[in-house]
């Protein structure tokens, strides 16, 4: 059974959804985010999704994209996010997803990227910028790997495209909650529970909802709706952004994960 499954497999066993937390790497540092992800970690996390830092990333709000900005001055790259998951593999057994656009996948090469991935211990891609229809060399390549891929659906899906993305899926189906670019929202929408239960008649995986989520209280809205994944990311970016020259960055990002797992049971 791969890592991914596993995941969710125990949450459930436990009567809750699991928490996916979202850090882009190398904000503000590579030592920081090896620290952050323990700390997420050790405060309750199932499952983490290092971002790769894109100098344009389409689907993602202003926090995120500062994120990324501060990582790309660092010099962060494919090369050196692989050696810290391969760091990390070696003290946890969490899994851990990356999440970054297509290009810097492509241009270090499809199949030797996949394999090197897996070899380093990543368990899963989300490109949120290759639609199924694109990404026939992607999943081949990923596939032959044994690397799951997790593919987004939206409010707007149609049933072609559910039907489409249920059959490429692999480890879990993230379902965008809004329309948009990532960011901390005040209000998620109504309907996520019935797209939900639309999205599972179609397959056995799990499905994680994510965008807009950032308190206790909302994490507990989306457990009501089925979820069986919740998504947290700009509202950890924001936290790391505001304590950027504190000592107590990596305390304050624990704090906020474990008020998260509050809300998580069903």
């Amino acid at each position: 059974m791969k890592n991914i499954q596993k995941a969710f497999n125990k949450a459930k066993e436990e009567n809750r959804s699991a928490l996916i937390t979202y850090i882009c790497a190398g904000d503000p540092d590579m030592n920081t985010t090896k620290k952050l992800v323990l700390e997420l970690v050790k405060n309750g996390a199932d499952i983490i999704e290092l971002g790769v830092p894109f100098s344009d990333p389409i689907a993602d709000g202003p926090t995120i994209q500062r994120a990324a900005q501060r990582a790309l001055k660092n010099n962060t790259n494919l090369n050196s996010i692989l050696e810290l998951v391969k760091e990390l593999k070696k003290i946890i057994s969490v899994p851990i997803i990356l999440m970054g656009y297509y290009n810097p996948f492509l241009k270090a090469g499809l199949k030797e990227f996949s394999k090197k991935a897996v070899a380093n211990g990543v368990d899963g891609i989300i490109i949120p910028d290759l639609p199924p229809e694109e990404a026939e060399d992607w999943i081949a390549a990923a596939h032959s790997a044994e690397l799951d891929t997790i593919f987004l659906l939206a409010p707007t899906s149609n049933e072609d495209r559910i039907l489409k993305v249920a059959k490429i899926c692999r480890g879990f189906v993230y379902y965008v909650s809004i329309l948009g670019v990532t960011g901390a929202r005040n209000e998620l929408p109504e309907g996520i529970s019935g797209k939900i239960s639309n999205i599972k008649k179609h397959t056995q995986l799990p499905v994680g909802v994510g965008f807009g989520i950032s308190s206790p209280q909302q994490v507990k809205q989306i457990v009501s709706t089925g979820a069986d994944g919740i998504i947290v990311g700009s509202a950890i970016i924001s936290i790391i952004e505001k304590n950027l020259e504190q000592p107590d960055l990596v305390n304050n990002v624990g704090k906020f994960i474990a008020e998260l797992r509050t809300g998580l049971s069903r």
